[in-house]
Order: structure tokens, then C-alpha cells, then sequence
């Protein structure tokens, strides 16, 4: 036993000379396009609805893209979430009774809706009338008017709702991950008649 750790440690210094440095093109492949995007308010559904779709994704093998898991200190927060959203099949959006007090959730939301994706809403505790952007922020008119013109669109798509207070985790899990697999189905038959 002994041996064998004098020999690691004489060699270890000798694996990392030869140890070519990551190039662009390796650390691209490293990180694959995700499948499904997960835009939500993270105080509000980060370790319950979000964080849960997150991890069930994940061990069905697909690719979720969620903030917190997906990005390191140092990543552009704009640069990734919006190359997140534009390599991403399908997105999911976690609304909940605060979620229209994000900045981020709403350009998030708008850079789905402007890039064409498909888009399962989850009203997670609220409805869809209840969702209202205010300019709490004081952004230009313009960028009031995309975040309006996405939530509305948003609203007015069939999406899933989940009452947290009657709890019924699996039940979720099981009919938003049916809805997700079906649409990314869609998406990739559609891509696959385009080719």
C-alpha cells in the first residue's frame, strides 16, 4: 500500500504537465444546450416547485436549465440566461403570487415569448387574472410594454396549476413532466420536418 501511494505521488506531477489546458471548443461541448428552461421567482418556488421540476428533470436525463444550478460566480447574468433560453427546447414558466414583482422573471419571460418557444405556464397559488405587471422599477415604456405583451400571452396559454396547500408533489411532478416530455416531442418532430 505504501508502494503504491510513493508511486501516485511521483507520477501525479508528471499527469499534469501533460495535461492539456480546456480549449473553447472542449468547454462548449462540456456544456450542452438545456432541453427545458425553468423561469420562476426563485424566493418564492427555488426549493419547492422550480428546484423539485429541477432535480425530476434531471434524473429523467433531460437537460433543465434552473439559475441557481446552471450558473457559477463569475457567468454574465443576461448572457447566460438569454443563451440559455435560445438553445432551450421548452420552457416552464413557475408563476407565483409574487412573481410579477421580478424584474428578471418578466425580461426572462419576455426573451421566451420573443424567441418562440413552447411554453407550459404553471400557476403555482395564483390565478392567471391575478398576474399584473406594475412598473415598479421605472424601466422605459417599451420594456414595460414587451413584459405586459409576454405575461398576456402567457395567460392565455393552457398551462398547469398546483395548489401547494393540498400538496400533492408527485401528482405535479407526474402531469408537468408528461407535459414537458410531450412537448419537446412536438418541438423536435417539428425541427426534424424542417430538416
Amino acid at each position: 500500500m505504501q508502494r503504491l501511494i510513493a508511486s501516485t505521488e511521483s507520477v501525479f506531477p508528471h499527469l499534469l504537465r501533460y495535461q492539456k489546458p480546456p480549449t473553447a471548443v472542449m468547454v462548449k461541448r462540456q456544456q450542452p444546450p438545456c432541453d427545458v428552461f425553468i423561469n420562476h421567482r426563485g424566493i418564492d418556488t427555488k426549493k419547492n416547485v422550480a428546484g423539485l421540476l429541477y432535480n425530476h428533470l434531471k434524473r429523467l436525463t433531460l437537460r433543465p436549465f434552473l439559475d441557481s444550478k446552471n450558473m457559477k460566480p463569475g457567468d454574465k447574468l443576461f448572457d447566460k440566461i438569454d443563451s440559455a433560453i435560445s438553445g432551450c427546447k421548452v420552457s416552464v414558466a413557475v408563476f407565483s403570487p409574487r412573481y410579477c414583482q421580478s424584474y428578471f422573471c418578466l425580461h426572462e419571460l419576455a426573451r421566451i415569448m420573443e424567441a418562440r418557444k413552447k411554453v407550459i405556464p404553471v400557476f403555482c397559488d395564483v390565478k392567471p387574472s391575478e398576474l399584473v405587471v406594475k412598473n415598479d422599477w421605472r424601466c422605459p415604456k417599451h420594456e414595460l410594454v414587451r413584459f405586459q405583451s409576454a405575461l398576456e400571452e402567457a395567460k392565455y396559454t393552457v398551462g398547469l396549476t398546483f395548489d401547494s396547500s393540498k400538496g400533492d408533489w408527485p401528482g405535479f411532478l407526474m402531469t408537468a413532466t408528461e407535459a414537458i416530455i410531450e412537448n419537446l416531442i412536438e418541438v423536435e418532430e417539428e425541427e426534424h420536418r424542417r430538416c
